[in-house]
């Protein structure tokens, strides 16, 4: 029979560390992967309107937006309630979209250039006036390809 001492102190073993770097890289390449980059901070409400027949834009990176909406709750006392432009993070008026066009342009590839869309994500109350002045803005800036954001209609 095995003796049993009862009154010695044992240490405790280290602990091994050995495989805490790969499961740090596992956690960082799962984060990269999961994670997804805001790309504009909404400084207006948008309610897209719906539609039945939608195309979903091939190449996101040739692609810039135009938010036209009422000013969020954080914004309202600043630049009240009536409907505003947003390019990018900032208010905007619309005879500031030539320049934005054009500068948004100049920092593609040149052979993308051509190719650039500008995408109108608009409320579904804004009047069509000021659409109708943000595409004459867009032709004079020479920015000819236009698509409208929408959601897909649920019921007819």
């Amino acid at each position: 029979m095995a003796k049993i001492r009862r009154g010695g102190k044992k240490e405790m073993p280290a602990i091994n560390t050995s495989s805490l770097p790969d499961i740090i890289f596992m956690l960082l390449f799962f984060f990269m992967t999961v994670t997804s980059m805001k790309e504009v901070t909404y400084k207006v409400t948008i309610h897209p309107p719906e539609a039945t027949e939608l195309q979903k834009l091939e190449k996101k990176s040739l692609t810039r937006y135009v938010y036209v909406g009422t000013p969020t709750e954080e914004f309202r006392k600043q630049f009240g309630s009536e409907t505003r432009l947003q390019l990018d993070d900032a208010f905007a008026d619309v005879s500031q979209i030539e320049d934005y066009v054009v500068r948004e342009r100049s920092a593609m590839d040149e052979d993308e250039q051509n190719l650039m869309t500008i995408s109108i994500k608009a409320d579904k109350d804004t009047r069509m006036g000021i659409i109708g002045d943000i595409k004459q803005a867009l032709r004079r800036a020479y920015a000819l390809k236009i698509s409208y954001a929408a959601v897909q209609r649920t019921s007819y």
